[in-house]
């Protein structure tokens, strides 16, 4: 039997890393075999693609399309290396960003062509589509707070993404939710500004159905 395939979705700092966590000690203590895996990166040369784009490796911000085709390219990689064999194999695939995020950040932050770009997903992914897409919705601004927090905590520092205007992220978290109104069979929004343990509460009660093959 196929795996299930779950993706997580969202402005910056609504959480996706932890839920993704939560979600996989979850199905395990259920007896479920799932992997947690990422975009950009998942995979060797996905990684390295993950740097040229949040750290600029090359010392060369890539011009817009450029980026819209790095991002791509770490996709089909992932999807052939990693999500499209684990899903035949029968394992869940949780996955921190996929194609929405490209959407909503090079096709409405950047303001790309939408559906030129949702034309090049198809390409990209090949067939292995999701089965539930969770938009963790969040306000800019409280992100932006629950970053600073981490960057405080772990000594980090904003990647080239987090550095965009406000405005940029505004743009980005409507076109979010733009795309969870277009396909509202595959979208679930959860409220993410709740605190980790209640988000993961919402978050379960949206995955109990594909436990059934609802």
């Amino acid at each position: 039997m196929r795996g299930k395939f779950i993706t997580l979705e969202g402005p910056e700092g609504s959480g996706k890393s932890t839920q993704a966590k939560m979600m996989i000690r979850r199905l395990a203590e259920l007896g479920i075999e799932a992997i947690t895996t990422r975009e950009p990166g998942g995979t060797a040369l996905g990684e390295e693609i993950r740097n040229i784009l949040q750290h600029n490796q090359a010392g060369e911000a890539p011009c817009e399309r450029a980026e819209l085709l790095l991002f791509e390219a770490s996709r089909n990689q992932l999807v052939e290396k990693v999500i499209r064999p684990a899903l035949e194999n029968g394992t869940w695939v949780i996955c921190d960003r996929f194609m929405d995020s490209t959407t909503a950040y090079q096709g409405y932050g950047r303001g790309l062509p939408v559906d030129e770009v949702k034309a090049i997903h198809l390409f990209t992914i090949n067939d292995v589509t999701p089965d539930l897409t969770l938009l963790l919705d969040l306000e800019v601004e409280t992100g932006f707070e629950r970053i600073a927090e981490r960057f405080l905590a772990l000594g980090e520092s904003a990647d080239r993404f987090e550095q965009e205007e406000r405005s940029f992220h505004e743009r980005v978290r409507q076109g979010y939710l733009k795309l969870a109104a277009e396909e509202p069979d595959r979208f679930r929004i959860v409220d993410a500004s709740q605190d980790p343990k209640t988000v993961s509460v919402d978050i379960w009660a949206t995955v109990k159905p594909l436990l059934k093959g609802e």
